[in-house]
């Protein structure tokens, strides 16, 4: 079920908001909460509602024995990573490493009728991260099952984020505030991440489908570039829309998630944009993969090396294919740059940083075209366009990708890469709040109209 869905919006998240505020005991609104979210994920995928089931019930049995048996720990949560991951591994990994040994070994390995649940790659990391925070005695283990469910399979964040770490949101499950004033700034956000999502997502979609889904050499570079631009803003809307829409939802419910995007088309460094791109994966990595390895407590060649290794996981994360891997490492090396050279540390004057917030640009432009494309040769062939070295005759003209309306919105959606309408969105006092929520009601208006009129409604990250 989608949050942009009209059977979202209008039945399911109503009716919820019903249930849960008719009664006042926490354990009701838990309850209504749970059993939601576990209808939320059956709606769209009921066969894999066990999978989501048996994982929770592993984990919460393996942090159980790792609290209990200390002695054991260890060999204990090394069990409960190799099955939690071995579950993810089978159902998004298993045919690209059937591919891949098939190409090794020169002989056609069938491969398997697999289809990847929903969701587990967030929801599999939100169960590893409970079970390291409890190994490291970051937080109390949670002896109480149904409360573990609650924490993992929370709709609002259940199939695309952000990745909630156990330890922020243990205390709330059982003491957290429902405040008019948080329902009403949660509405308001919520509003904000579907008109980000119908209005600007899905229209600069729409124009980036048509141009990848035209091969290379029947586009112009103008027209290249125009979808790769294009592409850009649909990730960073599609999915910072969903995000506010997450935050927004559990902000009604009295849950305080932390942020998961911050501006990140105005970094001036790729150092400074995985601290604004999805936020709760890069902290993640950060908290449970570099650190461990050793960060930066390690000799340089260490410490570059467990940047290699954080990026290429990053790149796999989020999915089985060479050009996400490629995405990463592409990523990765130029973290690995600035670190050798301290670009990222770099302060000057206006044409200084003006170079340096064009360079992040053309180096997240270019990843982004590994990240879209189905194949590497794919991918080539775009950035070969792009940089016009690609002897390509057009069949259509450029007109036929991008109208008034394409301009208007791509235009807009540059102006809201910056922090500039922040204040209004988010707006504190009675007058601004009105304004604010009028101009809410505003933006669901007209993406309730876009809804309707377009059947073009997908979300990316849903893939990972």
């Amino acid at each position: 079920m989608l949050f942009s869905s009209f059977s979202f919006v209008f039945a399911f998240l109503p009716l919820v908001l019903l249930l849960y505020y008719i009664r006042e005991s926490r354990a009701w609104r838990n309850a209504i909460l749970l059993i939601a979210s576990l209808t939320f994920y059956a709606w769209g995928e009921p066969r894999y509602l066990l999978i989501l089931l048996i994982s929770v019930l592993i984990t919460w049995i393996a942090a159980l024995a790792v609290d209990k048996w200390r002695r054991y720990a260890l060999l204990l949560l090394a069990l409960a990573l190799i099955v939690d991951l071995g579950i993810l591994v089978y159902f998004k990994y298993t045919n690209f490493l059937l591919d891949n040994l098939s190409a090794i070994f020169i002989h056609q390995i069938e491969p398997l009728n697999v289809v990847m649940p929903i969701g587990i790659s967030f929801y599999t990391f939100q169960a590893i991260s409970y079970l390291l925070d409890v190994y490291r005695k970051d937080t109390p283990v949670q002896g109480n099952l149904y409360k573990l469910l609650l924490y993992i399979t929370l709709f609002p964040q259940l199939v695309a984020g952000p990745i909630v770490k156990y330890h922020d949101v243990c205390t709330q499950i059982d003491s957290r505030k429902e405040t008019i004033w948080n329902f009403t700034c949660g509405a308001r956000r919520f509003l904000i991440g579907l008109a980000k999502k119908i209005l600007i997502a899905n229209t600069m979609g729409e124009v980036a489908d048509k141009i990848f889904n035209t091969p290379a050499e029947q586009i112009e570079t103008c027209v290249a570039w125009l979808g790769t631009f294009c592409y850009a803003f649909q990730i960073y809307f599609d999915f910072s829309g969903y995000s506010d829409m997450a935050i927004g939802l559990c902000l009604m419910f009295g849950f305080r998630l932390t942020e998961n995007f911050n501006y990140p088309y105005i970094s001036r460094s790729i150092t400074e944009f995985w601290r604004r791109w999805h936020i709760s994966l890069s902290t993640w990595f950060k908290e449970y993969l570099y650190i461990p390895l050793g960060g930066n407590r390690v000799s340089k060649t260490r410490n570059l090396f467990n940047l290699f290794v954080v990026f290429f996981a990053t790149g796999i994360w989020h999915g089985a294919s060479w050009c996400f891997v490629l995405w990463g490492l592409w990523h990765g090396l130029f973290i690995i740059i600035e670190k050798i050279t301290g670009w990222h540390k770099v302060e000057g004057g206006f044409l200084i940083r003006g170079f340096q917030h064009l360079a992040l640009l053309l180096i997240v432009l270019v990843g982004w075209v590994f990240f879209r494309v189905e194949g590497l040769g794919d991918a080539l062939l775009h950035l070969k366009n792009m940089a016009g070295l690609l002897d390509s005759t057009p069949v259509y003209s450029f007109g036929y990708y991008a109208d008034r309306y394409t301009w208007m919105i791509l235009g807009i959606a540059v102006i809201l890469s910056f922090p500039i309408a922040r204040r209004l969105a988010y707006a504190e006092g009675k007058v601004s709040s009105l304004l604010s929520s009028v101009w809410c009601l505003v933006l669901f208006i007209l993406a309730w109209m876009s809804m309707a009129a377009s059947t073009y409604n997908p979300f990316i990250y849903f893939r990972f």
